[in-house]
């Protein structure tokens, strides 16, 4: 069966497409709780966030694309995470927290926030398999073996595609910051 398959089955409400999923993905999710939430938390709060991400999958599998569950399941594994550490009172990795140091204003935090959100959507209109070669490499930190194993490709397939993928990014950041009227923004330079 392949991911196609069992996401139909899924849909279906099959619970050996679930199995699948489960078999496949459950270190991968597992590595993106426990490193939100290892250090703080015990083993048994990071199997609850792993299985409420299954159990998510389970209940939305009618919004996930074929070729995109991998980046679903991070993107729920994440948010599930944040939400386990806000249940209990716990702070937050400093990334995610509202601190304003070096001198940072309201008005950087404002301007930083929009950068990130143009990042980010100029990471998501990627086309796979860019986007999820892009996410695994720069936003979960795996080294390009790894990606090339778990996907079956070359290493090499695996650099076009992350030097095709920093190209694409920086065509459109630069187009988005052109647009505010900042053409030669140092930003769009250093990717």
């Amino acid at each position: 069966m392949n991911e196609a398959q069992a996401l139909r089955k899924l849909k279906n409400g099959s619970e050996d497409a679930l199995a699948w999923f489960i078999d496949r993905y459950a270190s991968y999710v597992h590595t993106v709780v426990g490193n939100l939430i290892g250090p703080s938390m015990s083993y048994a709060d990071i199997e609850e966030v792993d299985a409420d991400v299954f159990v998510a999958l389970w209940r939305r599998a009618e919004q996930v694309r074929p070729g995109s569950v991998k980046s679903w399941l991070g993107s729920v594994a994440r948010n599930a995470a944040k939400n386990k550490l806000r249940a209990q009172g716990r702070e937050l990795p400093l990334e995610d927290d509202m601190l304003l140091l070096d001198g940072a204003t309201p008005e950087t935090e404002v301007e930083r926030r929009e950068q990130q959100r143009l990042v980010s959507e100029a990471v998501l209109s990627m086309q796979w398999p860019e986007r999820e070669i892009f996410l695994r490499h720069y936003y979960y930190g795996q080294k390009v073996s790894a990606i090339a194993e778990e996907m079956a490709m070359n290493p090499s397939t695996v650099k076009t595609h992350l030097r095709r993928g920093r190209e694409k990014l920086r065509v459109v950041l630069a187009r988005d910051f052109e647009q505010e009227g900042d053409p030669d923004d140092a930003k769009c330079k250093n990717l």
